[in-house]
Parts: C-alpha cells; sequence; structure tokens
C-alpha cells in the first residue's frame, strides 16, 4: 500500500529542499534552498538522496497502470535568486586536494553520482524528469540540470563549465549527459572553453527543450507537463527505445569520476589559489563577507 502524499510531513523534513505535491498534474516539485553557498554540499546532497528514495517509495514496484502513479513529473528547480546552482562545493575541494585525501574526493563525487544517476535515467520509472532553471547554473549545476529528461529555462539564464578556469574537467557527467544530447565535439567544447552559454544559445544546441521568458519559467513547465500528458505514453515508449541504444551506466559514470579524482589530486597551488578565488566571489554572491583582498571573478563561480 502506497502512503499517504496529501499531506506535508508524506514527503519528509529537509532542511535544504523546499517540496511541493500537485496532485492533479501528480508533479513533484524540489526546489533547492542550500545554506550558505548555493552549491552541492554534503547536506544537500545526503537530502537529495533521500528525497530520492522517497519518491520510489511513493511511487511503488507495480507500474503495471502507470497513469495511475502518484508521481508522474518530478521537477527541479531553485529558491536561491538568481541561480539555479554554482556547482559543487569548491571549498571542500581545495581542503580535501591539500590534504591528499583521494577517498574524501572520491566519496563526494559518488554522492554528486548518486542523485544524478537516478534523475537521468528517471529512476527506472514511468515518469518525467524536469528541471527549470532561472538563473546560473554551473559546473556540478550544469550537470544536475542537463541530467533530467526535460529541461526548461528562463531567457535571462545562464549555463556553463569552469572547471577549466582552474585547470580542472567536470566529472560528475557533463560529458556522459552531453555526448547523448549533442556531439562529442560540442560535448569537448563546452567543456574546455570554460565560457557562459546563453539560454537561448543552448536551447539552438537542443540542450534546452523550453525557452521561457523571464518570470514566466513556472508557467512554462506547467504548460510543458498538460501537453506532455496528453502523449505521455508515446513519449515514455520513446526515451526507453533511446535507453536501449545508448544507455547512460552508473559504471560509466563512477569510471568518469575516478578520473575526475586523479586530475584533481595533480592541481598545482596556483590552481587551488584559483579555486579559493571562485570561492570567495560565490560567497559574495550569497552574502557572506569576503575575505580581504579578493579579486571579483563574477560570472565565473
Amino acid at each position: 500500500m502506497r502512503p499517504n502524499i496529501d499531506t506535508v510531513t508524506a514527503w519528509g523534513s529537509y532542511a535544504q529542499l523546499e517540496v511541493e505535491y500537485d496532485p492533479q498534474l501528480k508533479a513533484l516539485w524540489y526546489h533547492l534552498a542550500a545554506k550558505g553557498r548555493p552549491c552541492f554540499n554534503l547536506d544537500l546532497l545526503a537530502e537529495l538522496n533521500r528525497f530520492q528514495q522517497r519518491v520510489v517509495q511513493v511511487n511503488g514496484d507495480d507500474h503495471a497502470d502507470a497513469d495511475a502513479l502518484p508521481i508522474r513529473y518530478l521537477i527541479l528547480a531553485s529558491r536561491a535568486p538568481g541561480v539555479f546552482n554554482l556547482g559543487g562545493d569548491l571549498q571542500l575541494f581545495a581542503g580535501l586536494i591539500r590534504a591528499h585525501d583521494r577517498d574524501g574526493l572520491f566519496q563526494y563525487a559518488k554522492s554528486c553520482i548518486d542523485v544524478l544517476y537516478p534523475n537521468a535515467v528517471n529512476f527506472d520509472q514511468p515518469l518525467t524528469t524536469i528541471t527549470l532553471v532561472q538563473g546560473d547554473a554551473l559546473g556540478g549545476g550544469f550537470e544536475a540540470a542537463i541530467s533530467s529528461n526535460v529541461v526548461i529555462a528562463e531567457r535571462s539564464a545562464k549555463f556553463g563549465l569552469p572547471e577549466v578556469l582552474f585547470n580542472l574537467i567536470p566529472g560528475m557527467g557533463a560529458y556522459s549527459f552531453l555526448i547523448r544530447k549533442t556531439s562529442p565535439d560540442t560535448a569537448e567544447r563546452l567543456m574546455m572553453s570554460g565560457e557562459l552559454i546563453s539560454a537561448q544559445e543552448m536551447y539552438e544546441m537542443g540542450l534546452v527543450d523550453v525557452l521561457a521568458e523571464d518570470g514566466e519559467g513556472e508557467m512554462a513547465t506547467l504548460n510543458f507537463v498538460r501537453r506532455h500528458g496528453k502523449r505521455g505514453n508515446s513519449h515514455m515508449a520513446m526515451r526507453r527505445i533511446a535507453h536501449c541504444v545508448n544507455p547512460i551506466t552508473y559504471e560509466e559514470l563512477i569510471r568518469i569520476t575516478r578520473i575526475w579524482v586523479d586530475a584533481a589530486l595533480n592541481l598545482t597551488s596556483r590552481d587551488l589559489r584559483m579555486i579559493e578565488r571562485l570561492v570567495q566571489a560565490q560567497n559574495r554572491r550569497a552574502g557572506f563577507v569576503e575575505a580581504p583582498g579578493a579579486r571579483a571573478m563574477e560570472g565565473h563561480g
């Protein structure tokens, strides 16, 4: 028997997530509300993992009648003004690298994969994962956004993979997700440029599915769900075919993560200082007190 999902407590209690269920559309919204810098800190990753387990529990194992499932759409968004997510916890990265803590780096990266992979394969259930991007999606925020089946972005949103600026690469799914939506050449260019990409450019590359005007992202998402639901069976069948032909596997993501860990441990003191400057830029954006002498790098953090 499925639990009663018409109560606030049905989804659990979270410090860095806000959850809202729309019973009419069978859509479950979850908004990132990270404490401090709007990045994927360890506590947020743990909450996301716990939330995802709850989603699977609520929908259950019997998918014979997909229309009867309580959750047909899982929608990721953010509460941070002007920011979807700034990516990995760079301050944690720098500390682990300085300590030569290989296991700590791997465990952090694995925690990211453990929430991105289920989203990318729609939890092996007949539901559709959607990301609504309002603001900047950088680094791991970019990866989280494009891990969903559908990406909706407001026109002023910006996307980017800034890891190359401190001599690293994104290692938690960027390449795997990009080459399945674009070409390997485009994936490599996006990963190695470090440049910001507009929502319009992302839409033209096929990485954003719906481009909305500023302030209209939520309505665009609701409209998409209504249209999508009318042909939900055909959409789900097409997704299953795509997964058969070009599947994303957990093992692939973990192998890439191990390469990322090796590369991270090769960073120099100069590279680490660049990371620390990016952290300072993120702190300013989150309203923290900036350390003296920090150099502005807005637009890359």
